[in-house]
């Protein structure tokens, strides 16, 4: 073992978390959760000047075995975080707070990743990862996505529904998809778009898709059956499958292009049965897909984090 632990960023109320744990420490492997949604009441956390000077509780942790990213809860938003009393007694310096959190917990995870930690995955991936982004990478690099604009503008959003079924949905998420009517095309129902811009893609009537890659591997390919457009929550079936290669090679170069040593990646068919990437995940949920599937993502995630320790 290298004497260093494998370290864990989230928290032990995360399911994920707690199962990796587990799966490490059977190995014998030694694991430090690194409590971020606890944080800054604890851990406690201590950088220098030099870039290799960081302590987490005491400990130097300059350069841990490996480090699995879950959730860094640096914004208020996050799921998990509760926040509504601190909010209402005094919302400004709620989010100071939050910001003074978000500055050192990005500086140690950056640390990190200058010092050659391998990380799943870095912060250095982050800016690739909002939406209009990666989808925009990702066509560039041949990959194919649906025609898809990010707007607050109402013109834009009829002239890009003019002809074809487009389904809406946030930018960021946190709503479910839904299917873009005549009613939403109306000058009151657009004047919201003020508030905040939309996601609208054409809608693709097809199979969702699951597909789960690992150190430039595709570990595990899932088809996911739902009579729903956004199937989360509302699958009705949940089987592995196989893909031809051109998409498995497809999967593998979006990991890359990304920047992501672990993804899992949604695709849907199109009204011909080829294939569309939605979007890549950087921290993906995998136990229920194991559970139903019979997948085995978390020993596959389990190994590879483990092999760092070695």
């Amino acid at each position: 073992m290298t004497g260093q632990p494998v370290l864990l960023v989230g928290s032990r109320r995360d399911a994920h978390i707690e199962a990796v744990a587990a799966g490490l420490e059977e190995r014998g492997v030694d694991v430090l959760v690194l409590d971020t949604l606890s944080f800054p009441e604890s851990p406690a956390i201590g950088l220098g000047e030099r870039l290799d000077s960081i302590t987490i509780d005491g400990r130097d942790l300059a350069h841990p075995a490996a480090i699995y990213m879950r959730d860094v809860y640096a914004q208020p938003l996050a799921v998990g975080v509760d926040i509504e009393d601190e909010m209402q007694q005094d919302w400004r310096r709620t989010l100071v707070a939050f910001r003074e959190k978000a500055h050192v917990l990005f500086s140690l995870l950056g640390r990190w990743a200058e010092l050659g930690v391998p990380c799943y995955n870095p912060m250095s991936a982050d800016w690739r990862l909002s939406k209009p982004m990666q989808i925009s990478l990702l066509e560039r690099a041949g990959v194919p996505v649906p025609p898809t604009v990010w707007t607050n503008d109402p013109e834009t959003v009829r002239s890009f529904a003019a002809g074809q079924r487009v389904a809406y949905k946030p930018v960021a998420g946190g709503a479910s998809t839904q299917e873009l009517g005549p009613e939403d095309l109306t000058d009151e129902r657009l004047r919201t778009l003020r508030g905040a811009p939309v996601t609208f893609q054409k809608l693709l009537p097809g199979d969702n898709y699951r597909v789960y890659c690992l150190d430039g591997e595709v570990i595990a390919t899932i088809r996911i059956g739902s009579e729903s457009l956004d199937y989360r929550q509302q699958e009705e079936t949940i089987e592995e499958a196989l893909l031809p290669a051109e998409v498995t090679n497809h999967c593998l170069k979006a990991a890359e292009i990304l920047g992501l040593r672990w993804t899992g990646i949604d695709l849907k068919s199109d009204d011909a049965g080829n294939l569309q990437f939605l979007e890549a995940n950087s921290s993906p949920m995998f136990l229920g897909f194991d559970r139903r599937a019979g997948t085995k993502i978390l020993e596959a995630l389990v190994s590879a984090l483990a092999s760092h320790a070695s």
